[in-house]
């Protein structure tokens, strides 16, 4: 959420901000601006909406100037308004700010007290004006920018832009991510590393509590202690093509067929010869924990419950599943020789990473599995396993979620080698299978016609209901949320065997029931609760292979997928709930790749 660029260099910056905010654009926002300096004057335009209207409101009132600040923002204090919208500004500084500064309201009373009065909704205001009263006391930008940095409580990654040098970016890091980008006689702020990508291959991340100066010629980085700290510059290699929608009408739609190529790559990742495992950094010794604590939040949190059935199964190893933001709070004790293993697309989910900073010292090790290597929470971890998705921009989650399970699959498969739980026959069967998964999940794409046919009527719903047992529960809880989440149906997801204990009580004809139910040993009792469905109206959209099909018998819709280990079916059958959500949600004419509210990337409470 919130994206954030700075620039300084020899060109005019306000092209090279609106572009580098085009590439944010998949972090969620509501409005967006830009401020720049020219000829010692500091000026911004803003706009509510797209960055389309930013664009225009550039065309006919263009800002010059060779150094400047871009925002994209998701609203948190304040309704989405132009006054509302980033940069902010209180004389001759303005700022930027993704995050929530806790203690605003204190802020606002001290500034009050001195008869400095606020003019919009956010807390970000006072950031803006608490710099300048800094400057008003004398302070340099520097100073100003560090005293206000001193006062401020909460989360927030901040560039400062002063009126006074237009060769000076501050920037701020204190929970959500940060980056300076190295060129030639120019230098950047941004977000992460897609907004720099065009710009600059050299990045430096900036840690917890640091503080950069920035010139065209220099970046100097300062710890939270005011000393200087050498963070390392690495090199960043993002293709460009990653960000556009390669012919596809939407990112989502371009990210739901990447999911053959990606999965493949994460196979081969895990399995360089094809026959055995190899986990990176020498991997992980799981005969040395006795449990494993599986921590995420949204999509990734589906991914362990999933996870769950895979380690408990195959290693025989317990594993308890949280929500990040419930683990952080409810402090659990965590008992030695306890693992505790985070899942997060971004690397940067505030919650999560708050778990994980929790577990240290207390859990035995810490692995993260994320999209992105130099994310926060990787660089916390003791062992990073990357899922080598490539870039998602879609804020629905496909083939991240897709590239978890499948890392998840081959974790949990290792542990149990590890613990002489499996077969080295039934190994050798599953890594046979799983190498060719990438091809079956092309045929499985085969369906996608069909899907779009059956949103046409998914659309009308008010409510649509998913039901699946084992390893299909996850995975209809996680088709349950791509519906809601773009396409703006309440839908909900029940293990099938809860539905005569309450759920059944809202099946009519007017509720779709999506069952998922590979021909696998709980098919049966799968099929008997949606009998149960079919006798009190229901319409029922039955997922299976085409032997649970022509069983089932008679249903409303079907989907017929591959036949395929059952296993590997979790990561199988997220793709029709993929499907369904994306093409309902084309059908009711929502914004599939940026919904409303949503944010990529969630980097605060």
């Amino acid at each position: 959420m919130c994206g954030i660029i700075g620039y300084l260099g020899s060109h005019e910056a306000a092209p090279f901000l609106v572009e580098a905010l085009k590439r944010l654009e998949y972090r969620g926002y509501d409005s967006a601006g830009i401020a720049t300096i020219q000829d010692g004057r500091l000026d911004r335009r803003r706009a509510v909406g797209k960055l389309v209207n930013l664009s225009d409101a550039l065309v006919y009132d263009p800002l010059a100037g060779k150094s400047g600040i871009g925002h994209t923002r998701w609203a948190t204090h304040g309704a989405p308004t132009e006054g509302n919208a980033h940069p902010h500004r209180a004389g001759p500084v303005a700022v930027v700010h993704n995050g929530i500064i806790e203690n605003f309201r204190e802020l606002r009373a001290d500034l009050a007290s001195k008869g400095i009065a606020h003019q919009t909704e956010t807390d970000t205001e006072t950031v803006a004006l608490l710099a300048n009263h800094h400057l008003s006391e004398g302070m340099s930008p520097v100073d100003a920018a560090a005293a206000t940095i001193a006062r401020l409580e909460g989360a927030f990654a901040l560039v400062f832009l002063f009126e006074s040098d237009d060769n000076l970016l501050i920037a701020a890091r204190k929970g959500p991510p940060l980056a300076v980008g190295h060129g030639d006689g120019e230098n950047y702020v941004g977000s992460d590393a897609i907004a720099l990508a065009p710009l600059t291959d050299r990045i430096t991340y900036l840690e917890e509590g640091d503080m950069a100066i920035v010139t065209r010629q220099s970046i100097e980085i300062r710890d939270a202690n005011g000393s200087l700290a050498n963070r390392p510059v690495k090199t960043i290699r993002i293709d460009n093509t990653m960000v556009d929608k390669g012919g596809h009408k939407h990112f989502m739609g371009k990210e739901i067929a990447e999911q053959p190529r990606v999965i493949g790559e994460a196979i081969r990742a895990y399995m360089p010869d094809g026959d055995t495992i190899a986990l990176p950094d020498g991997g992980f010794d799981f005969t040395a924990v006795d449990r494993l604590t599986l921590v995420a939040c949204g999509t990734a949190y589906y991914a362990c419950l999933t996870a769950k059935y895979w380690f408990e199964q195959l290693a025989r190893l317990p594993v308890e599943v949280d929500v990040a933001s419930e683990f952080r709070y409810r402090e659990p004790p965590i008992p030695a020789r306890t693992a505790a293993l985070f899942v997060s697309q971004s690397g940067e989910t505030a919650d999560t990473l708050a778990a994980l900073r929790y577990c240290e010292g207390k859990a035995s090790s810490i692995l993260a599995v994320v999209n992105v290597a130099e994310s926060s929470i990787a660089r916390e971890s003791d062992l990073v396993l990357p899922i080598h998705a490539g870039v998602e921009v879609g804020v629905a989650s496909t083939k991240a979620f897709t590239c978890q399970l499948t890392v998840l699959l081959i974790l949990a498969l290792e542990a149990a080698r590890q613990r002489g739980e499996i077969s080295p026959e039934r190994l050798a069967d599953v890594l046979s299978q799983l190498r060719n998964l990438p091809a079956v999940i092309g045929n499985a794409l085969d369906t996608d016609a069909f899907a779009a046919h059956v949103s046409n009527e998914l659309a009308e719903a008010q409510d649509v209901l998913f039901l699946g047992r084992g390893l299909m529960f996850p995975i209809a809880m996680e088709g349950a949320l791509k519906m809601k989440e773009i396409s703006y149906i309440h839908a909900e997801a029940y293990a099938s065997g809860e539905l005569k204990h309450g759920p059944i009580a809202l099946i009519d004809s007017h509720v779709p029931v999506v069952v998922m139910a590979p021909r696998d040993a709980l098919y049966d009792k799968t099929v008997s609760n949606m009998q149960e469905v079919m006798a009190r109206g229901g319409k029922v959209l039955l997922i299976s292979d085409s032997a649970g099909i022509e069983q089932a018998g008679e249903v409303w819709r079907s989907i017929t997928l591959p036949r395929i280990d059952p296993l590997l079916t979790p990561i199988l059958y997220a793709l029709p709930a993929q499907l369904l959500a994306y093409h309902t949600a084309i059908a009711k004419g929502t914004d599939v790749d940026q919904p409303r509210n949503l944010a990529k990337s969630v980097t605060v409470e």
